[in-house]
């Protein structure tokens, strides 16, 4: 299986504008749910991006782990807190995880590496 995933982080986005076009009271709502959530306070914001790495794995949800993906690493997450995170998304989505996971190192391998060059 092949798959860019910056280029599937870049579809999300994308996305987003498309519907902030379409439905642009719906999402500002949305935007706005999006800065309560991820807003710093007791978790920082590379552990909140984990988190939602770990549940778009755990839900399926390939343009996630693709964009939570790049965020985390964006916020420093390593390789290894991915790894961790997949494994506990495992625990939590079961087997079909297992291969949203494997997706999620692969993002991550293919963008640190992009991030390098």
């Amino acid at each position: 299986m092949s798959t860019d995933f910056v280029r599937r982080a870049d579809e999300v986005t994308e996305g987003v504008g498309l519907l902030r076009q379409a439905a642009p009271e719906a999402m500002k709502g949305f935007a706005a749910l999006g800065v309560a959530a991820t807003t710093s306070r007791a978790l920082d914001a590379k552990t909140k991006e984990l988190m939602a790495l770990a549940i778009g794995i755990a839900v399926h949800c390939d343009g996630c782990v693709a964009y939570h993906t790049r965020a985390a690493l964006k916020h420093g997450a390593t390789r290894e807190e991915v790894a961790e995170t997949v494994a506990l998304a495992l625990y939590m989505g079961g087997g079909p995880a297992a291969v949203y996971g494997a997706d999620a190192l692969r993002a991550y391998d293919q963008m640190s590496r992009d991030a390098r060059a």
